[in-house]
């Protein structure tokens, strides 16, 4: 490997692991027929964990989907019955059911065991799928997982690599490529719009006034939220700084999403966390380049806190904004957490990328003139590191309505995913700074934040011309890629990732595109004021 892969190598995410990081295979995971044990990813994991017996955990807990959103009384006799108790809010379609492990493994008819995972963290785990109990049935619709850890990851920039061209895009440049200058221009750079970033790590402040100073740009100083921060390891650097290229006059939040790893109920505590976000910054634009788990450790029960949760807030405008990842649609391979031989059980997605409400955004290699002007673009993928744009197939939701009109000839009815992209190669990227140092972003953790700032902007164009915030901005996006005055996504046709090409139309690695951001808001306030 040469000295300019790996500087790639430094750039990519903590998602983005080396594949066969750890050569040693766990025993083998039980095949899917024997009775109802989960196979895949999730028996890896706990193949790849020290069995410490039946677990002592006075209070394991899993979560059900329920088929209304009415207080599940035959959910709370059956589980006094059977000594649990259970969490349920008023306008929820779920609860959580709790309670001693030994309860919990009795009540459902399965095992509930202590495990001590690769990281050292010991946690509870059903090796089985709990199955419906059939005085349930009438109000439950689905069952989580029993699993009191979930595996979690973030994107880390890194030293870059001194052979890159130019030293990466400037911010003024990044605006041209996606034809954002002309707004800036007339005055669109975020005024009264908020981007929320959740996030694991911290910044440094003087990273952020000198990437500032140096490109022109206002200073600002983001708030936190929600407690304490890791120490800056370059993601939330990089996330805010990207954004602020974009959208400068936008107000910048941190929220801290540590206590959403500490302990189980990972994703109650996602919930709660987008609810206070919600709360506190209505109609806010939110960006995510963090991963909590692949779709396979779950079942779509274990995601209706976040799912709910996310959904109110799209109801008062919040657009969200999520990093497809970077292992090249191998988003399912465990890192630290497990080893595995290389297989189909490795692709999938992160958890939140299936998400219908969530806008899903991968990367691409991005071609431009010196100033930043389009002149082409392909899927990213590096093939010796084996990193690149995530994407592919939901493993737990159906395809929605508005996206049934893409890849029409696919066999799947699942939930594709990503939906749009923006440039994430490291030797095409965003200029940053970083511990003083200038750098030069990457991963589909910078085109997130990429898209958070062009809908930053997007939002107050449109208040400013009598529309209102784009709120949940899949359905829209898929109308108009269907057809609309104006285009406004430049059609990535080249490359792929591990698992899939990109080609003509929505493909599984860049889905519709990047934006051509003059056009694309032009296009939503025609649509609203249709509507109206």
């Amino acid at each position: 490997m040469n000295a300019r892969q790996w500087g790639v190598a430094a750039l990519v995410a903590a998602s983005v692991v080396v594949l066969v990081a750890d050569l040693r295979t766990p025993s083998s995971p039980p095949a899917a027929d024997e009775g109802d044990t989960i196979d895949g990813p999730y028996s890896y994991l706990l193949a790849s964990s020290t069995d410490l017996g039946p677990s002592h955990n006075d209070n394991a807990q899993l979560t059900v989907a329920l088929h209304e959103a009415a207080r599940p009384a035959g959910v709370f006799d059956w589980a006094h019955s059977q000594g649990l108790a259970v969490r349920w809010k008023p306008g929820e379609a779920w609860a959580v059911v709790e309670g001693a492990a030994e309860r919990v493994a009795d009540a459902f008819d399965v095992e509930v065991h202590d495990y001590r995972g690769q990281r050292g963290q010991v946690f509870y785990a059903s090796p089985q799928q709990p199955a419906i109990p059939a005085a349930l049935s009438p109000e439950v619709a689905e069952m989580g997982r029993i699993l009191g850890y979930l595996p979690h990851h973030e994107s880390r920039p890194g030293i870059v690599p001194l052979d890159v061209p130019d030293k990466g895009l400037m911010p003024s440049a990044l605006l041209n490529t996606y034809n954002g200058s002309q707004l800036a221009a007339d005055g669109y750079t975020g005024k009264g719009s908020t981007i929320v970033f959740f996030a694991f790590d911290g910044f440094d402040q003087s990273d952020l006034d000198t990437f500032s100073a140096k490109y022109g740009l206002p200073q600002f100083t983001p708030e936190v939220v929600g407690g304490e921060l890791d120490e800056p390891r370059g993601e939330t650097t990089m996330d805010l700084e990207v954004a602020h290229a974009v959208a400068p006059d936008a107000r910048k939040v941190v929220f801290s999403a540590r206590q959403t790893v500490s302990g189980d109920g990972t994703f109650e505590k996602i919930g709660e966390m987008f609810a206070e976000a919600d709360r506190r910054y209505p109609g806010a634009v939110w960006s995510f380049s963090i991963g909590w788990g692949c779709d396979k450790l779950i079942t779509a029960a274990d995601l209706a806190p976040a799912r709910s949760a996310l959904a109110s807030a799209q109801t008062h405008g919040t657009s969200a904004f999520n990093a497809s990842g970077d292992l090249a649609g191998l988003e399912c391979k465990g890192g630290d957490d497990w080893s595995s031989p290389p297989g189909d059980a490795d692709i999938g997605l992160d958890s939140l990328a299936s998400l219908p409400e969530m806008t899903d955004v991968g990367g691409t290699t991005l071609s431009t003139e010196s100033d930043g002007r389009w002149l082409a673009e392909q899927a990213w993928f590096d093939v010796p590191l084996s990193v690149g744009s995530g994407g592919g197939v939901s493993n737990l939701f159906e395809r929605p309505q508005w996206q049934r009109g893409v890849m029409p000839d696919r066999d799947s009815e699942r939930r594709l995913t990503p939906d749009v992209a923006a440039v994430a190669d490291p030797f095409t990227g965003v200029r940053i700074v970083f511990k003083g140092t200038e750098l030069v972003g990457g991963g589909t953790s910078q085109s997130a934040p990429i898209w958070a700032g062009l809908a930053a902007v997007m939002n107050q164009y449109l208040l400013a011309n009598g529309g209102r915030l784009i709120g949940d901005f899949n359905p829209l996006l898929y109308r108009i890629a269907a057809g609309a005055p104006l285009p406004a996504f430049r059609d990535v046709t080249l490359g792929g990732n591990a698992v899939a090409d990109a080609g003509p139309g929505y493909d599984l690695v860049t889905g519709l595109g990047t934006p051509d951001v003059g056009n694309l808001v032009r296009n939503i306030l025609i649509l609203q004021e249709a509507s109206q």
